[in-house]
């Protein structure tokens, strides 16, 4: 998002995809860091982990090869573009929360004591998260309304 609105490059609607699988990983590791026996907030993120993969390997196949006239757009960050840097995240996620389970295995009960700074600190998280949620919700109603989305200009602004 800071790329969409620093530098005005509209994401398009594969982008669009990435960014609900990313913030679907969000919530499925707050759950994670919220509930006390369940190990569903880590099923959650690894179906959204799965889905990022899934998308981002999409886009990347399609623009691997530079066609005339569609070449990979956007600006690149660290010398990789953003489908290529969702890739990445999804495997390191895939790869972070199948050694969770290997190595710790079922959720443990936490004493009483031990858990409200976590549960605090991820209270801070989860309003972030939603804020950024809301803030995307907008960019995307000004840049598709309610209609098919586009990728030439901001529909509402103009």
């Amino acid at each position: 998002m800071v790329m969409q609105f620093a530098f005005g490059e509209i994401p398009c609607p594969l982008c669009l995809l990435q960014r609900v699988a990313m913030f679907g990983c969000c919530f499925g590791l707050l759950h994670q860091l919220r509930a006390r026996q369940s190990e569903r907030g880590g099923g959650i993120a690894l179906l959204f982990a799965l889905l990022l993969l899934v998308i981002a390997a999409r886009q990347t196949l399609l623009d691997i090869v530079p066609r005339p006239g569609h070449a990979y757009i956007g600006t690149a960050v660290f010398g990789l573009h953003m489908p290529v840097w969702s890739v990445v995240i999804g495997v390191c996620l895939l790869l972070a929360l199948a050694l969770r389970l290997t190595l710790f295995g079922a959720p443990r009960l936490l004493p009483p004591a031990g858990r409200p700074p976590l549960a605090r600190a991820a209270r801070l998280v989860e309003f972030y998260v939603v804020l950024l949620c809301a803030l995307n919700f907008g960019a995307v109603v000004l840049q598709c309304g309610f209609d098919q989305c586009h990728t030439f200009g901001y529909r509402l602004l103009t």
